[in-house]
């Protein structure tokens, strides 16, 4: 191997080892938690540390940023040396980070087992205003044990397949910690699809296109969604910059709204693409990629 071969392999694995998955995922439940907050401290109107989950957010995201930019530095210095064509990670992979199964703990025993939630069945009334599909009255004792990159993909499923009372049972199924952490998992993803509908990175003036690709749908499957958190989600895949988005003085979603439309704008992604729900498992082969006409097309 040339000298130059050699600088590009290690420039290469350099950029793969990056922890930009991690990173943004971990930034993505950070704004999450700091929405669910928010909308504690609405209900409550007391301070329960917000301001310092808004500053570890920052933090990430700018590590996030940081990351992007010495990925996409790396990648034009090989094109630069004529190596861009040498095998390596494809790029754009957060996604799979995003779907790893979550770990496997041994069951507590009885000693030291945690006391169930007490608040009540929020999350399934809340789920009952999105869908307007109400919670099946002979529902299990307890909510179905699964982890939110498995609900994600019955929730893209469900999109696919048009169902609205499929989609309700599905998320009627799962207690609120696995339905909220829809919008931590989908934010990557969100962003893949995205960029393979649009044909190149999704970009803020992309915001309009891709509402009309998803907005239709998505109020048909959540009539019960206000439009203020669907805009706010195409924003962010757009990386809309914080300041403008800001300006737009949108009032704060609830954090299942944000969650649930999250996944199902998942759903109705992957259908314009014309893939099914199988193809958000980490493991799963990399996916074709159409023109941006094409996909545009797939209903």
């Amino acid at each position: 191997m040339s000298l130059l071969r050699e600088l590009g392999a290690q420039l290469r694995a350099t950029s793969d080892d990056l922890p930009t998955g991690l990173v943004t995922t971990a930034m993505e439940r950070l704004r999450s938690a700091t929405e669910l907050l928010n909308w504690v401290r609405a209900e409550s109107r007391q301070d329960i540390g917000v301001p310092q989950l808004t500053f570890a957010t920052e933090h990430a995201e700018t590590a996030a940023a940081a990351l992007r930019v010495t990925q996409e530095a790396i990648a034009a210095y090989l094109a630069a040396l004529g190596l861009s064509g040498e095998p390596g990670a494809p790029p754009g992979q957060e996604w799979r980070t995003a779907l790893q199964p979550e770990e496997r703990r041994p069951a507590p025993d009885d000693q030291t087992a945690p006391t169930p939630e007490t608040l009540g069945p929020w999350w399934q009334d809340r789920v009952a205003k999105l869908t307007g599909e109400p919670a099946p009255a002979d529902r299990k004792s307890g909510p179905e044990r699964t982890d939110t990159a498995e609900l994600l993909r019955r929730v893209a499923a469900g999109v696919r397949s048009g169902d609205r009372a499929r989609l309700g049972r599905e998320l009627h199924a799962v207690n609120a910690s696995t339905g909220l952490g829809l919008s931590a998992v989908t934010s990557p993803v969100l962003h893949r699809l995205a960029g393979d509908l649009l044909g190149h990175e999704p970009r803020p003036e992309d915001v309009p296109r891709l509402r009309g690709a998803a907005e239709g749908r998505v109020r048909s499957l959540l009539p019960g969604t206000e439009p203020a958190v669907l805009e706010t989600l195409i924003d962010r895949i757009c990386r809309v910059p914080v300041q403008q988005q800001q300006q737009k003085d949108r009032p704060a979603g609830h954090p299942a709204d944000n969650a649930v439309t999250a996944g199902v704008l998942a759903g109705v992604l992957l259908a314009r693409l014309g893939r099914d729900a199988e193809t958000l498992r980490p493991d799963a082969p990399e996916p074709v990629r159409r023109d941006a006409e094409d996909g545009e097309g797939q209903r």
